[in-house]
């Protein structure tokens, strides 16, 4: 459930006291969820890799050729997500890649700010 623009701001709000109050623990916080879970795919991406080592050995020694095909496929996956996982592991202290995004305003559809731009108007006048 995504957060209101109220939420939002009080969000951003208590980020930036935080920051304020100490900034050494906020950056020691920050993206440390999101380094824990890609490191985790990225070890799971390298027990996968060796698992498909073992099968395209297997159907070598077997001479089944689609076990071969597999294990290669399955290295093949788990080589990819490896590394599309360790280019997504944010450094410590640095800011992840979605804390930039969250920022941005999401869009709206046009009755959305034609209605709100009503609002404003209305607002303004006085009603």
């Amino acid at each position: 459930m995504p957060l209101s623009e109220h939420e939002q701001r009080m969000l951003e709000q208590m980020e930036r006291a935080l920051y304020a109050e100490d900034p050494k623990f906020a950056s020691a916080l920050e993206g440390s969820g999101l380094r824990t879970y890609t490191r985790r795919r990225v070890y799971q991406a390298v027990a996968g890799f060796l698992v498909g080592i073992a099968l395209l050995m297997a159907g070598m020694v077997a001479q089944l050729i689609w076990v071969s095909v597999v294990g290669f496929l399955v290295m093949l996956g788990c080589a990819v997500l490896a590394v599309t996982g360790w280019r997504k592991t944010p450094k410590p202290g640095e800011q992840p890649a979605g804390a930039a995004r969250r920022q941005v305003r999401p869009k709206r559809s046009v009755m959305d700010r034609i209605e709100q731009r009503w609002q404003r108007r209305r607002d303004e006048q006085g009603h």
